[in-house]
């Protein structure tokens, strides 16, 4: 075959192709199937509401990742001491105390890593004290239960009563009763801050902190209240007013002051006997009078709502047949937590109070303080404790009182 003719071949061939191609396409054209005008085209709400819907989509996808960037991770504090011990009792003088209180403290504690003191508020006698070692050391951050000295002074003070509604926030506020009751922090930073430090310092002396609580009792250290306000970066008097940040406080120095607000107003020096004869012979010693009785009652509605709906409401799941009052506290220092609870019986017959003081890790804290006073109670009630007799609780209040110096 010449050149030319396969040349013509080649042109006849590609021309073949660009015709088959053109008659494809028509037919295509030709069978695809119509749209009305009104499926093709899109009305402009159609359109706005199809941006929306994208829009929308576009931000939950966002949202949802954000949310997943941001989740924090959760810390737990680490603590170093145990909340249990054995032989708590080893080297306690026991000669003086009342057995059934004692047997009845002891039960109650276990072997947690604690105290247990109770006191007779109207003579400032003191019953038990278990683990004597632990009680009669320099103590502890008091916690929450600093809050009694506070609302003592914000009410001696006139600042607040009872009702006073204290803003917290724009819409919240709180009265000192349900404060109390649910151990509320930035109420209690609040009235710390409207006091200021010399009125807040100045009362939790004359109540009894800074100072030896008891009368010639054997090993007794002072605690610790500051000369002057803790640093902001602390928390200045807010924290000193809310969580004790800055004080160390013994359970026989919140002991007096509790016994004080169950009496009426008596700072009893602590006496702790250590004989039968000391028994015998007890003759109750008055440090001073505070000027409290007028504002007690506006105090023990707060003190009565903790154990009755508060934080010490589980000391209720094995006593609740007398009226008591309390106040709870929980706080941790240098890997150690404490857990505080002081409480006084109020019963037709006499009034006892109860300190329980626990150190340790995550079990310890100041509701398991009020469970362990319960258990306390219910054990000294079962034994008739709070039943008049002769030399009983009530016969006490009798007692000559002396003003004395140590």
């Amino acid at each position: 075959m010449s050149r030319g003719s396969l040349l013509r071949l080649v042109l006849a061939f590609c021309a073949l192709l660009v015709f088959t191609g053109m008659t494809w396409a028509a037919h295509i054209n030709t069978h695809a199937p119509t749209k009305s005008k009104s499926q093709v085209s899109e009305t402009p709400r159609t359109r706005r509401r199809m941006r929306r819907l994208a829009h929308s989509r576009s931000a939950n996808v966002t949202r949802v990742s954000v949310t997943t960037r941001r989740r924090r991770r959760r810390s737990y504090e680490r603590f170093h001491m145990s909340s249990f011990a054995e032989d708590i009792t080893n080297g306690d003088n026991t000669a003086g105390e009342d057995p059934v209180v004692r047997r009845a403290a002891i039960d109650a504690l276990g072997n947690m890593n604690g105290t247990v003191v109770a006191i007779e508020p109207t003579s400032g006698r003191v019953l038990a004290m278990v683990n004597q070692k632990l009680a009669l050391s320099s103590g502890a951050q008091p916690c929450s239960t600093i809050k009694l000295s506070v609302a003592l002074a914000a009410l001696s003070e006139g600042l607040i009563s009872k009702d006073t509604q204290v803003a917290l926030g724009q819409r919240y506020s709180m009265n000192l009763t349900k404060a109390l009751a649910h151990s509320n922090n930035a109420y209690f930073e609040a009235l710390g801050r409207k006091l200021g430090f010399e009125k807040v310092a100045y009362y939790a002396h004359e109540y009894g902190l800074g100072e030896l609580a008891g009368y010639d009792i054997s090993g007794e250290q002072v605690g610790e209240y500051p000369d002057a306000v803790i640093p902001e970066r602390l928390g200045g008097v807010g924290k000193m007013c809310s969580f004790g940040e800055g004080v160390s406080m013994t359970p026989l120095q919140l002991g007096a002051m509790v016994s004080a607000i169950a009496n009426g107003g008596t700072l009893y020096y602590l006496q702790h006997p250590t004989s039968p004869d000391e028994v015998a012979n007890f003759t109750p010693r008055i440090k001073r009078q505070l000027d409290i009785a007028p504002v007690i009652p506006e105090l023990s509605d707060g003190m009565a709502g903790a154990v009755q709906y508060g934080t010490a409401r589980s000391l209720r799941l094995n006593f609740n047949e007398e009226e008591i009052l309390g106040k709870t506290g929980t706080c941790s220092h240098a890997g150690t937590r404490y857990g505080w609870f002081a409480s006084y019986a109020n019963t037709s017959v006499g009034r006892v109070v109860i300190v329980v003081f626990l150190q340790g890790g995550r079990p310890t804290f100041g509701p398991k303080a009020a469970e362990i006073a319960g258990r306390m109670y219910r054990d000294m009630y079962d034994h008739n404790f709070f039943i008049a007799t002769p030399g009983g609780p009530s016969d006490t209040a009798d007692v000559k009182q002396v003003s004395t110096t140590p």
